[in-house]
């Protein structure tokens, strides 16, 4: 399976060769879908509370006699039918993390990828050059480069600080380190592109564990 290859200024240089038996294969969903419902469980903070009939202001004392009155009896404003009342069954501070196994987080990477090379929306820099450093630079490149339209993920080989500061002011744009790849940011874009070509083979070993 072959992706393109592009110069910086967006003219192809020619194509590099993804395994096929690595990203070839069918898509599986279900997996993706369990993978990425666990990321987005996990950045929850679970800080969400409301006050009980035991914690609401009031009480005490029971509002009217049990007969007699007219009204519905009644033996305390707390109750979560009575305005400002304590709320029934409401939620309360909890830990929403998750966890799946490393083998089966690499291989919902794998699969996420595979949705993006059969669609042709993997493609590769040669090297990307942040000179002059400035955001233009970066903005120019994705310009030329054929692009879907959408959320783009730039994949650098290690922590490209640089390239970051030229590139986080970009709408739609994220920059993520090949060792902080996953499932959920692959899908979260339109098209993956890798900003060197050493990349090919190091996203292959990354896939293949």
């Amino acid at each position: 399976m072959k992706i393109k290859v592009f110069a910086q200024d967006g003219k192809q240089t020619g194509t590099a060769e993804l395994s096929d038996d690595l990203f070839g294969g069918p898509v599986n969903t279900p997996l993706l879908h369990q993978v990425v419902t666990m990321y987005a469980a996990n950045r929850r903070q679970g800080t969400a509370k409301a006050k009980g009939r035991a914690e609401v202001s009031g009480g005490g004392t029971k509002p009217w006699r049990q007969k007699g009155t007219g009204h519905a009896r009644s033996g305390s404003n707390t109750s979560p039918i009575w305005v400002r009342g304590g709320k029934t069954f409401g939620p309360v501070p909890r830990d929403y993390y998750s966890r799946i196994p490393h083998g089966v987080r690499v291989l919902a990477l794998r699969h996420a990828l595979s949705s993006r090379v059969q669609a042709e929306r993997v493609v590769v820099v040669e090297s990307v050059s942040c000179e002059p450093a400035k955001t233009k630079t970066v903005a120019t490149m994705l310009r030329a480069l054929p692009l879907a339209a959408g959320r783009i993920l730039l994949v650098t080989d290690g922590l490209d600080r640089m390239l970051y500061r030229c590139g986080r002011n970009i709408r739609d744009l994220s920059i993520l380190p090949l060792s902080q790849l996953n499932a959920a940011e692959v899908l979260r874009s339109s098209t993956v592109v890798l900003s060197a070509k050493a990349l090919v083979g190091k996203l292959e070993q990354a896939v293949a564990q």
